[in-house]
């Protein structure tokens, strides 16, 4: 791959790679999914503001990565709790607390 113009590696360069070479495969993202080109000062404050719109409107985090290892059984509920306790006192701390009391409110 070559730097564009904007002097970048641009996604659509690497896709066509991949396309040459037959090794493209492509899914179909139901609602939910959105691509964000942060490659501009503007983009990356478009993609902040629609993070925060969000989590604000929906009370989920984007991208929470503890979350996303629980719910996907790579770490335990106790694991979760740990990492929640050295946070504790943060909004990310308390979202997760919230994601890990879940578990037992279904329960």
């Amino acid at each position: 791959l070559e730097l564009s113009p904007r002097g970048e590696f641009e996604i659509i360069d690497l896709l066509k790679e991949y396309l040459k070479k037959e090794k493209l495969q492509l899914k179909l993202l139901g609602r939910g999914f959105a691509w964000l080109d942060m490659g501009t000062y503007d983009g990356l404050l478009e993609a902040a503001n629609f993070v925060r719109t969000i989590q604000k409107r929906q009370g989920l985090y984007i991208a929470c990565i503890e979350e996303i290892a629980y719910k996907n059984g790579f770490i335990t509920q106790e694991e979760l709790r740990k990492i929640t306790n050295t946070i504790s006192n943060t909004d990310y701390g308390k979202y997760l607390r919230m994601i890990s009391l879940e578990e037992e409110k279904l329960k």
